[in-house]
């Protein structure tokens, strides 16, 4: 297996095809690029911008290029010595469209006949044999709607298959409706009766059952191509955590492309490891991310900003989100659960109030049984705390779910029963709605935490902390991915970067809210702080862009408005707060003048969360377009189109190795930003040897807390933190770095070291970073 030395992520899509990224191979190679990681291929819905709706598994979307765009990439990408890693979808299928994926058009049209039906997660019986479709309106009358046309149901644009035999001349459409296998309902009926298996809350993503044989060679043989024609070289999995059997699905695939690198997209909580038994390099990176982002922050704002913010128990928020969202969008999935389990134990509706309290106290994504069943005797525990008047219940669900079962006839096979199974599918999507998806928008202490695959109950990382995690990293799974912005991140990396100084500066902070909140009341001083962090944190950026930023994070807590009930008042009042950042001349004051007074320390934090992610233990990703400033928010807004011949444009003016070029100063341009990410990928891609290892450097003097370095056997990092705290103590007065032995020359700069104690003034004299390597013996 081939290591990538760093990946740069792509979002491919019809406005940039394949074809288009091939073209963008030699920027990408002058960059320092190792390998070019790219989104979704395979044909996904019309229009779809992300490719994770894929609608069929056996070809490359045209779309997006198609197979001649994929070759011409790879081609390209060979030539030039970098290699391919694809995004890929096993656990659901889109079918928006029933039409345009002909396995669910296949299953609608013959029910559990069809050879499909196996393919998707269908509960038959509890929708009395047909397959229920939340597609209906509100009305009374919605199936007076239907239309026959061409031989096909129609609702408004959406088309329907006939079965054979269920339309005779004279048949209204909705006789012809009830004879079909499927049941077209109001889509409000979805969180309470769906019967088959979505992603997360999405009734347009049906869940595939991959760990079936022959679905499994379907649904891969496209992707098998690859590997058997060169094309690809690794594989990025999405959400292994949906599959019934991620340890066997992983070691198919390793079958399947002869041991090349796989990542997992896998969400972490605190030190908790992938499982041992996972054929994976390791994960794409919310970890690291989550341990970079703290360095950043001043712990010492932990009770400041705490009593600003007022905010609940972080523990007790997500317990009441995370039940919400086991009572609500995904009831459907907890009574199918409570469905599995015998009558003579348990009465259904005790069984789905357990369940649901049980996944609200689930401490992190999935258990993986028999080995996390650690996991769940803690989900237990606190469950018995919250709810003791359901304690005789938890006795009868506990055996249960870690597949013991309560008689003669319990599987020899821990954790293999359908309803164990299908718990530990289900903790994910109750973690990710309700945690990510929900508290995420109500938390907002200080919103540069609240990231995935993060805790911001957890409010910073001393140097020490850090260099135990990197070391862990480097011992543990030296292949696994880094990443600080991704195309799933609530707020790019300089967006982060710059709220992060927020805890340098609790008082202050807190009084430009305080003066906000007089000036422009909401109702909701948390939703009101998120919206003035995003604003401060991205400023300047385009109204529109504040605005959709606004009502989704609104919808998305779910307080004063909702995706399902949206406010009409609420939401004008919170429009207007926003334009108020624009139009009213105190409100546009205070968010313009605190975005210009943090935008120094911003850009410190922003390069040296950069270094470090780029040098670190672990494989660095390069997120499109994030090689210059990029104050981007959750998406859509993180996957707006790039400016590559921008980018281009800056990364020829920098010169070629070894010319005499003036250092790109620290401006609103970025190029100190790309200077620093092309000599790191560089250095990486030229001389691996120096990445090797782990070790911290050690640091003296009054100014140390400011200082993080590392040595990974040759290649020095060095890094401001507490920009603004090291300015009010009079800068680094002294403070001393100690280099090991051996001549060191800074990339960023040209300047040389030798070993020894080494005055930090000096080497952050230019930059706030240092990016030092052993100079070659001659």
């Amino acid at each position: 297996m081939r290591t990538p030395r760093s990946t740069y992520r792509l979002q491919i899509h019809a406005g940039f095809t394949l074809h288009d990224a091939a073209g963008l191979v030699p920027y990408l190679s002058d960059l320092g690029t190792d390998w070019i990681y790219l989104s979704p291929l395979l044909t996904a819905e019309d229009g779809s911008a992300h490719g994770y709706d894929v609608t069929d598994p056996s070809a490359i979307d045209p779309a997006r290029g198609g197979a001649a765009g994929f070759r011409a990439l790879a081609e390209a990408a060979h030539a030039a010595g970098m290699r391919v890693l694809v995004d890929i979808v096993p656990n659901h299928m889109g079918v928006a469209t029933p039409r345009a994926n002909r396995w669910w058009w296949s299953v609608l049209s013959e029910g559990p006949a069809s050879r499909y039906a196996e393919a998707f997660d269908i509960d038959w019986a509890a929708g009395g044999g047909k397959l229920r479709l939340p597609m209906l309106g509100e009305g009374s009358d919605e199936l007076d709607r239907l239309r026959i046309v061409d031989g096909e149901l129609r609702y408004y644009d959406h088309a329907f298959p006939i079965a054979d035999g269920t339309f005779g001349p004279g048949d209204s459409p909705q006789a012809v409706h009830e004879r079909q296998h499927y049941e077209l309902i109001n889509w409000r009926r979805a969180d309470d009766e769906l019967n088959y298996r979505r992603f997360f809350g999405i009734t347009t993503l049906a869940g595939v059952r991959v760990e079936v044989p022959w679905v499994f060679e379907e649904t891969h043989a496209e992707i098998r191509r690859w590997f058997r024609e060169g094309l690809a070289d690794g594989l990025r999995i999405d959400h292994p955590d949906g599959l019934a059997d991620p340890a066997e699905y992983l070691h198919r695939l390793e079958e399947l492309t002869g041991g090349a690198y796989v990542l997992v997209e896998k969400i972490l909580e605190h030190d908790e490891a992938l499982p041992a038994g996972w054929a994976a390099a390791g994960t794409t990176g919310y970890d690291a991310l989550a341990d970079v982002n703290r360095l950043f922050i001043d712990p010492d704002a932990a009770p400041a900003l705490t009593a600003a913010a007022g905010a609940e128990p972080y523990r007790d928020l997500i317990h009441d989100t995370k039940r919400a969202v086991a009572d609500g969008l995904l009831h459907s999935e907890v009574q199918r659960l409570a469905r599995l389990v015998p009558a003579a134990e348990l009465d259904a509706a005790t069984a789905a109030d357990a369940f649901a309290e049980l996944l609200a106290c689930f401490p992190v994504y999935r258990s993986y049984l028999p080995d996390g069943a650690g996991y769940l005797e803690e989900a237990g525990r606190a469950a018995r705390i919250r709810r003791p008047d359901l304690e005789a219940a938890f006795d009868v669900l506990l055996p249960l779910l870690s597949g013991g079962g309560t008689g003669p006839a319990a599987p020899p096979e821990p954790g293999t029963d359908e309803l164990a199974l299908r718990f530990q599918q289900t903790s994910g999507m109750v973690m990710a709605k309700g945690v990510e998806d929900t508290a995420f928008y109500r938390f907002t202490r200080l919103t540069s935490l609240n990231e995935v695959g993060a805790d911001p109950s957890i409010f910073a990382l001393e140097p020490y902390d850090l260099h135990l995690r990197m070391l862990r990293r480097q011992q543990e799974f030296p292949a696994s991915m880094t990443a600080l912005s991704t195309h799933d991140t609530k707020r790019s990396e300089d967006t982060r970067a710059r709220i992060s100084v927020l805890s340098e500066l609790p008082e202050e902070w807190a009084g430009a809210v305080t003066r906000l909140e007089a000036l422009l009341p909401l109702g909701d001083r948390a939703l009101a702080d998120l919206v003035w962090q995003a604003l401060v944190g991205a400023w300047p950026l385009e109204r529109d862009r504040a605005h959709a930023y606004a009502e989704k994070a609104a919808r998305e807590a779910g307080q004063g408005t909702s995706w399902t009930s949206p406010d009409e008042a609420f939401e004008k009042q919170l429009h207007a707060l926003v334009d108020a950042a624009y139009d009213h001349p105190e409100a546009h004051s205070v968010v313009a003048s605190f975005a210009e007074r943090i935008t120094p320390a911003g850009r410190s934090n922003a390069l040296g969360a950069k270094l470090v992610q780029l040098t670190m233990p672990g494989v660095p990703d390069v997120y499109q377009g994030t090689e210059l400033w990029d104050h981007s928010l959750v998406d859509p807004d993180n996957r707006r189109p790039v400016d590559f011949a921008l980018r281009s444009r800056l990364a020829a003016g920098l010169g070629r190795p070894g010319e005499n070029r003036p250092v790109p100063p620290i401006d609103e341009t970025g190029a100190a930003k790309l200077h620093l990410t092309r000599e790191a990928l560089r250095l990486r891609r030229g001389r691996p040897e120096l990445f090797s290892g782990y070790s911290a450097l050690g640091v003296a003097g009054p100014a140390a807390k400011h200082v993080f370095g590392f040595d990974r056997g040759g290649a020095l990092t060095l890094v401001t933190r507490l920009p603004l705290g090291l300015e009010a103590a009079g800068g680094w007065d002294g403070t001393t770095v100690q280099l090991p032995a051996g001549t060191y020359r800074d990339g960023l700069t040209g300047a040389t070291y030798r070993g020894g104690e080494t005055d930090a003034g000096t080497v952050f004299g230019t930059y706030p970073v240092a990016l030092l390597a052993l100079e070659e013996e001659l």
